[in-house]
């Protein structure tokens, strides 16, 4: 579903990938309508012949105008009838399969700009009603769209996926994956609000400029002050804006590449691993849960079902190998090392932003 912001009021509604617009449709069809009767007209004039008019005995051009018309409507006063066997079969085996098309066309016109529009209008009201804890993902360029896709891989439900953009035809790519789309700028608050940001449990920022991104990360932050929001920065100077604005995570594409070659260098199997635990087919993933009542006062080599590997404690990022480490506290924050399961078996819930 798109909605435009800007001179008229934004609504959102479903795309359709390679769907014609409503004038050009309609044309369509009104083209189909006029050939059909012209091929009725055509044939009619042919066989003027095997027609005879009731009121003046000439069939003229005219006449047969009409009587094309109202025979292809249905409607038949009897004034013009057919009278020879052959206006009769013509009549039979082509003017009445143009009737039931010409219905056909005019039904099918009035369910696409009537009954389907309010229709969809009605079910993507349902839609909203029922959008919690989804993802929004602010941009559908190169990182946005990496983003939804690992998203749904990950198994993800689509339609709790919310992609945001200005641009129709990535909006339509996006919703051949089946996720709810939203067309207009999301540093306005009447956007992200048709987003439903206020519900959402993580926005993804990714628009292709920093200052259109720590905007947008401004926007979300008076909207949804406990929404975990990521960020994508292209230049460093720009990460402590980023981080004021209030970003739950940063994640600088060009400098974090730099630093994983630099890595490689250590060793020609780091960046393969750094790939196996960041996407959905590795062997491994991360995970981060709360602390259990039962893991407190524990080591966290001591914690099973993963191997933890940091302790968010507060604000504070503290290694297993640090003192404050060596014990889980109430509260904490892992994040630990698990196995990957099947895509089938993994949960839907969005993991933890921040």
């Amino acid at each position: 579903m798109a909605a435009r912001a800007g001179l008229r009021e934004v609504r959102p509604r479903f795309f359709r990938a390679g769907r014609l617009g409503p004038v050009a449709t309609l044309a369509i069809r009104a083209a189909a309508v006029l050939l059909l009767v012209g091929i009725a007209l055509g044939g009619h004039w042919l066989d003027r012949a095997g027609l005879r008019d009731n009121s003046d005995g000439s069939v003229t051009f005219l006449d047969i105008v009409y009587f094309t018309v109202i025979t292809v409507t249905t409607v038949g006063y009897g004034d013009i009838v057919p009278v020879s066997t052959s206006a009769r079969m013509f009549d039979t085996f082509v003017v009445t399969p143009i009737r039931i098309f010409v219905f056909l066309i005019f039904l099918g016109s009035a369910y696409s700009f009537m009954l389907r529009q309010g229709w969809e209008r009605w079910r993507m009201g349902l839609v909203r009603r029922e959008l919690r804890d989804h993802v929004i993902v602010c941009g559908y360029g190169r990182s946005g769209s990496a983003a939804v896709g690992e998203l749904l891989e990950r198994g993800h439900p689509a339609e709790r996926i919310v992609v945001v953009d200005t641009d129709t035809r990535r909006l339509r790519l996006a919703e051949e994956l089946g996720v709810v789309t939203v067309e207009g700028d999301a540093t306005h608050n009447k956007v992200l609000e048709i987003a439903k940001v206020a519900a959402a449990h993580t926005v993804i920022v990714c628009p292709g400029r920093d200052d259109t991104a720590v905007l947008i990360v401004l926007t979300c932050r008076r909207l949804a002050p406990h929404a975990g929001v990521a960020v994508s920065i292209a230049a460093i100077e720009n990460e402590l804006l980023a981080r004021d604005a209030g970003a739950s995570i940063i994640v600088n594409p060009i400098s974090f590449g730099g630093q994983l070659l630099a890595q490689c260098t250590a060793g020609p199997h780091i960046a393969d691993y750094v790939a196996d635990l960041v996407t959905h087919n590795g062997r491994i993933e991360l995970r981060e849960r709360a602390v259990r009542p039962e893991e407190v006062g524990k080591s966290p080599r001591e914690v099973t079902g993963g191997q933890v590997v940091r302790i968010y404690r507060g604000d504070r990022a503290i290694s297993i190998l640090d003192a404050q480490g060596s014990r889980l506290a109430p509260g904490d924050m892992l994040i630990e090392l698990v196995e990957a399961r099947p895509r089938e078996d993994r949960p839907t819930e969005p993991q933890a932003a921040g």
